[in-house]
């Protein structure tokens, strides 16, 4: 029996072929046999398969299979397959689909990804402009590419592939929630909250003619539950992701010495734009448009070309828990503005229209004090920046 081809880089980088199936058994056994020729090391699990799957995985006697009735989701079999490949010893699995989508071939670019980034979830980044790729893989890929830079602040470009790289062991420890397609959303958020890198590499796709496709995703059911899934995401991550982060930030020496080269190294950048990223990272962190403030200012900061850097430490003084001290004083500085007598918070007697126009103080008064405290930053870091890095200059001459 003849060696797999890349046995050897296999077992350099300790890793398996992930396979999650259900009811492809038209295209199971080509894809094992095709994997089976790169590497020996394949985990097949059988998310309750109807269709004879069990029969053809008889054939496979080296594959390591696990299967269990009744099907529960693709996000249910990757995670068991994590945690199976984890139990096995390996450190890294590579997931890939049984449809006949993903070709073996492109395994090994994965493992030699890996020697740049060890330990980071790399993702296979699909050519969206092959022939027969359906209309909602297209618009699915470019929502999920958006809440994923939400969530996140990293930009991918095709955050619902399966073909992907996971290192298994920090992953198996965690508790995931969701169990169908949106897993693969939530895995990946998760692990860039936990400082995992992810990063991507170009793959190849196969997308067979609409009367040949085997699809088990539902449009309506499964772009709902991912609607829920960013949902939560978001608010999970203006609540207490970015707020931990920023506090890990101040809290360490390194973070105060990357705040400090920001502001007051960088002899290229002119004062005028430090203080402008500034204020408009605290303008942006105050506005009320509340779960879009990065969507809308990091366009805005590379357009006028800011310090990026230094817009996003501003704009953090929008997280918990200074966010419901800027949501009551919006409120009150918008009833300021109106005249209203009664400028203090109050809930009593709550009308639909008396809402209304509590809203319409609210996105006034946000507004008014966005641009104040923008302005007043601006001028309060011109002029700190003007002296300090002047004296700065003088002192190294």
């Amino acid at each position: 029996m003849l060696t797999p081809a890349y046995e050897e880089l296999f077992i350099q980088h300790n890793a398996c072929v992930l396979m999650p199936t259900y009811n492809n058994a038209g295209t199971l056994a080509a894809v094992i046999e095709n994997v089976l020729q790169h590497t020996g090391r394949v985990i097949v699990v059988n998310d309750g398969s109807t269709d004879g799957t069990e029969d053809i995985l008889k054939q496979f006697p080296q594959v390591h299979a696990v299967s269990y009735m009744p099907n529960k989701g693709k996000g249910f079999a990757l995670r068991t397959g994590i945690k199976e490949a984890a139990a096995l010893g390996y450190d890294y699995a590579i997931t890939i689909d049984s449809d006949g989508q993903h070709y073996a071939e492109d395994l090994p670019k994965f493992l030699h990804q890996l020697d740049n980034t060890p330990g980071a979830l790399i993702v296979g980044a699909r050519n969206m402009t092959v022939d027969n790729v359906p209309t909602k893989s297209n618009f699915g890929n470019r929502f999920s590419n958006f809440w994923f830079w939400v969530n996140t602040g990293f930009s991918l470009p095709d955050t619902q592939s399966g073909f992907r790289l996971y290192p298994v062991k920090p992953l198996a420890k965690k508790k995931f929630f969701t169990r169908k397609y949106e897993f693969e959303i939530e895995v990946m958020v998760r692990a860039a909250w936990s400082h995992i890198p992810v990063v991507q590499i170009p793959i190849s796709v196969y997308y067979p003619r609409p009367e040949e496709r085997v699809s088990h995703f539902r449009p309506f059911k499964d772009f709902t539950r991912i609607s829920i899934l960013n949902t939560v995401l978001v608010l999970i991550a203006l609540l207490y992701i970015k707020p931990r982060d920023f506090i890990r930030l101040l809290g360490s020496k390194e973070g105060w010495h990357k705040i400090w080269r920001a502001i007051f190294i960088n002899p290229h950048e002119s004062n005028q734009t430090k203080a402008a990223s500034i204020g408009f990272g605290i303008f942006m962190g105050i506005v009320p448009v509340w779960g879009f403030q990065l969507a809308i200012g990091i366009p805005l900061s590379i357009l006028f070309r800011m310090n990026k850097a230094l817009f996003l430490l501003a704009a953090h003084i929008s997280v918990f828990p200074l966010t419901p001290i800027i949501w009551v004083a919006s409120l009150a500085t918008g009833k300021l503005v109106l005249g209203h007598r009664e400028w203090l918070v109050s809930f009593d007697h709550l009308t639909l229209g008396r809402f209304l126009q509590e809203g319409a103080a609210f996105f006034l008064g946000g507004t008014v004090l966005a641009i104040v405290a923008g302005a007043v930053t601006y001028i309060v870091t011109y002029v700190l920046l003007f002296f300090f890095r002047e004296k700065g200059r003088t002192v190294k001459k």
